[in-house]
């Protein structure tokens, strides 16, 4: 349809209003009953404070408290932990500021390529190389005896460290619906001139066997629900046996049975609180009292003209109450349906640069794409990237290559001014 000329300025600025409304437009149709997501960090585990969750029904007999409690709760050898891990208890690494955020925390994965350039997952001898394990990149720093402790034969010389994520208000991204990120996906060329194109990976469903969904969680999107991310962590993270992962990745000192994680009186096994307390709590916060300040907002439209909330997608909305996901396991509840969250980030993978060289559930070419990183909760790390090797938020942006490279040449060529707003813009988030 042809605009008259004096009606096409009016017709844009519409267009883009509706679009700002929409966050990127391509959420879906936002209903009447769509509202904001509730934010807030609700869940202190230090001062003795009440947690508030975001009132999500919980199972017959639970409670939000109890769900924090076994996340918080810190595991033996006699439940189960070991015989390789990293941590004692899910707390231990999502923490800061409180349950269920990200803490500075890294885990090592490692592996090689083959003749013909394909990522193969790494073997670890372990008991004076009398045992191995294989089957998984993630090399666990603790053991619970010296004969288990993993050491990195020098054959392995792809070897990356990745930080702990965030938690808090992963119920709402796990309500995204999969064709929300599949149209924010198919979005970016026609934004970025063609540079940026986030890929799309279907990850397993462990709680529905056979079935995948659109990988969400994880920083190769390696999980598409929230039960399949915490099974799979328990066992290698912690290295507790459950009905998703029942078996451990060495015998050498194992004295339990497994699957070690057991339904307790109220038929919830652990990874089922767990899953509960992550669906249960709110998103991240903004800082409002500095985002209403006129250097934030300048910076927040810095960050859009340079190109950066391509990715870092400012707002997307929830699938409506009732949807079947997971493989038709859960169905989205009313606390987390049809909701507006601001992650700014859009749970693809991209290749900006910085890629381990590390493959999980995708194709070879994922090796040197990692999930955008959402921003929320952004002012409550000192260090940053997947690796946590910049310090500040400039060398981050520095970072940027591949398809963020030309927001990343932007950012160079900003007036001190600008870069200052920008700044101060981020640390909002």
């Amino acid at each position: 349809m042809l605009i008259p000329d004096g009606r096409k300025l009016l017709f844009s600025s519409c267009v883009f209003v509706l679009l700002a409304a929409l966050g990127t437009g391509l959420a879906r149709v936002v209903a009447k009953s769509t509202s904001e997501a509730p934010a807030g960090f609700n869940t202190p585990s230090f001062n003795g404070a009440q947690s508030i969750s975001n009132g999500i029904v919980e199972p017959a007999g639970d409670t939000f408290a109890r769900d924090q409690q076994v996340y918080e709760q810190n595991k033996a050898v006699a439940d189960g932990l070991g015989p390789v891990y990293n941590a004692p208890s899910c707390v231990s690494c999502h923490q800061n500021p409180n349950s269920g955020g990200a803490s500075q925390f890294t885990e090592l994965r490692v592996g090689h390529n083959d003749e013909n350039g394909n990522f193969v997952n790494p073997t670890i001898f372990i008991n004076d190389g009398k045992n191995t394990i294989t089957g998984r990149s993630i090399v666990n720093d603790r053991a619970i005896g010296p004969e288990d402790q993993e050491h990195i034969p020098s054959t392995e010389n792809i070897r990356a460290l990745r930080a702990a994520l965030n938690t808090l208000g992963d119920g709402f991204v796990e309500a995204i619906d999969d064709t929300t990120l599949i149209a924010i996906a198919e979005r970016q060329p026609e934004l970025s001139d063609g540079r940026v194109h986030g890929e799309v990976v279907q990850a397993p469903i462990f709680e529905a066997p056979g079935q995948t969904r659109v990988g969400r969680f994880g920083w190769k999107d390696q999980h598409g629900s929230l039960l399949s991310f915490i099974g799979d962590a328990y066992l290698n993270e912690m290295g507790i046996t459950n009905r998703l992962r029942p078996k451990d990745a060495t015998t050498v000192h194992k004295t339990t049975k497994d699957p070690e994680d057991q339904p307790d009186e109220l038929g919830l096994a652990d990874i089922d609180h767990f899953a509960q307390f992550v669906r249960g709590t709110m998103v991240p916060p903004r800082d409002e009292v500095l985002a209403g300040t006129p250097a934030a907002k300048k910076g927040a439209e810095v960050f859009r003209r340079l190109g950066c909330n391509v990715c870092h997608v400012e707002s997307i909305t929830t699938a409506p109450p009732g949807t079947l996901i997971d493989g038709g396991t859960f169905t989205v509840p009313e606390a987390l349906g049809d909701k507006i969250i601001h992650p700014f980030g859009d749970y693809l993978l991209h290749d900006i640069g910085t890629g381990d060289g590390i493959v999980q559930v995708g194709p070879q070419d994922t090796a040197n794409k990692l999930r955008t990183a959402p921003l929320w909760g952004l002012r409550t790390k000192p260090r940053f990237m997947h690796d946590l090797a910049s310090l500040s938020l400039e060398n981050a942006i520095s970072r940027h290559d591949g398809e963020a490279r030309e927001p990343a040449r932007r950012f160079k060529e900003l007036s001190p001014e600008e870069k200052k707003a920008l700044i101060t813009f981020l640390r909002t988030l």
